[in-house]
């Protein structure tokens, strides 16, 4: 499990081979097996292949691009009644099972930021008939990649890692 998530990286080039419905299906099964704050589960999701709407989610601000060339941009969306306190913590976990599921699948993807930009965010609603209800998080490119990146070698940092206060070194005996 550790290699596979150094293994993951943003992806932003896709080939224009056709992400098989099966796999979409695995990423949302994947999305859906995030922990969630008492179980509430806040989070809804579009899977959005059609080639305009894809084209309109690229032009809603100058990091999503990739959207237009994906074969697949999945919308991540919460209903933040679900629960107040929490419904972002619960999309982002979604989000990065997602990811990481893409990877495992040999499938490119990028985390787009919406959250907490609202123009972005009334621009996704716009586009995609986004009821008022329901937030949206972020959206995520997928594809096979048309670009190779590498894994991470060691992201660890051991100045970001304290050892029973802050500013202490914690050591590994």
């Amino acid at each position: 499990m550790l290699e596979l998530i150094k293994q993951r990286r943003s992806i932003r080039r896709y080939t224009a081979e056709p992400v098989e419905e099966s796999a979409v299906g695995a990423l949302l099964e994947a999305a859906m097996a995030a922990p969630s704050a008492n179980n509430r589960r806040p989070w809804e999701f579009v899977v959005v292949t059609e080639a305009p709407l894809r084209q309109a989610l690229a032009g809603i601000h100058r990091w999503s691009y990739m959207c237009a060339q994906a074969p697949v941009v999945l919308a991540v969306l919460a209903d933040p009644d679900a629960d107040p306190d929490h419904w972002v913590e619960d999309a982002a976990a979604a989000t990065q099972n997602l990811l990481l599921a893409a990877t495992a699948q040999g499938l490119g993807s990028v985390w787009v930021a919406v959250h907490p930009r609202p123009e972005r965010e009334a621009a996704v609603r716009r586009i995609l008939q986004v009821p008022d209800r329901l937030r949206v998080l972020c959206l995520v490119a997928v594809g096979h990649p048309a670009e190779t990146r590498p894994a991470r070698r060691n992201p660890y940092e051991v100045a970001k890692v304290h050892g029973e206060r802050y500013g202490r070194p914690w050591v590994q005996s």
